[in-house]
């Protein structure tokens, strides 16, 4: 299958160019400063991205509203039928701390599921892209699909130099022998996609703007995201969901997520 859409190569231009602007921004120490909002890191430069995505998906398409992390208005109203999800930073503590693993993204969601993904890391000047039923692609090139592996099998990734917590405990309990570092939740389900790394394990709460980009690119190439639990990710209803188990094996997917509820 080809990626075709009409609003596919729209949307990867806007998160290309913001990312862009991400890293120009970063040399400037007030755009890294911010405040403490629960227990989530607000950075200037997470409003300044918002501004600057908001723009650009609006110039493609002033019909479809955005639904932002950075938007608290928007996620208060009622989700519209068709709507563009984003996340202007998702990885704001690696944004701000000077690390690599931060991207920014956008999702067209079309009633209850996203319809087109991009997903940009401006460090490694990576583009990742799908459209539902049409599969995914790396900076153009399409991806294969995912070949099968068992729990236990290829490589655990998570954002610390080790694993430790959950991360841990699921390397330990499936007998894993790799692991990868990498960054923000949609550049770990990213590196799942493109085979770097094959589970991803989370236990405290995560968004649907943190999920919905790369839960479709995964998607697109055979791998799975569920909530901790082992249920989809429906998009209605609150943002917000307790865990995530992300995986290039369906099978691992649903092992991982028992082994969680029990």
């Amino acid at each position: 299958m080809t990626e075709r859409h009409p609003l596919s190569e729209a949307v990867a231009a806007a998160v290309t160019e913001v990312g862009s602007l991400l890293r120009d921004w970063r040399e400037d120490p007030s755009v890294r400063s911010g405040v403490w909002e629960g227990g989530q890191f607000k950075a200037e430069a997470d409003a300044m991205a918002h501004r600057a995505l908001s723009r650009r998906l609006a110039a493609i398409d002033a019909r479809i509203p955005v639904v932002s992390e950075e938007d608290p208005g928007s996620l208060t109203a009622p989700r519209p039928p068709r709507y563009w999800l984003i996340d202007p930073i998702d990885g704001t503590a690696s944004y701000v701390h000077g690390f690599d693993g931060y991207v920014t993204q956008a999702a067209l969601v079309i009633g209850e599921r996203p319809e087109v993904a991009a997903v940009f890391a401006p460090h490694h000047q990576v583009l990742y892209t799908a459209v539902h039923g049409r599969g995914a692609r790396r900076d153009g090139i399409a991806l294969p699909w995912l070949a099968p592996c068992p729990p236990g099998h290829g490589v655990l990734t998570d954002n610390t130099p080790a694993p430790t917590g959950i991360a841990r405990r699921a390397y330990d309990r499936f007998g894993y022998g790799e692991y990868l570092e990498s960054g923000s939740i949609a550049l770990k389900l990213c590196r799942i996609a493109e085979g770097t790394a094959h589970l991803f394990v989370k236990d405290v709460p995560v968004r649907d703007w943190d999920v919905a980009a790369p839960a479709l690119i995964l998607s697109e190439v055979g791998g799975r995201v569920t909530r901790g639990d082992g249920s989809p990710f429906a998009y209605q209803g609150p943002y917000e969901h307790r865990g995530l188990v992300g995986a290039s094996d369906p099978a691992t997917c649903r092992a991982v997520a028992h082994w969680l509820r029990h």
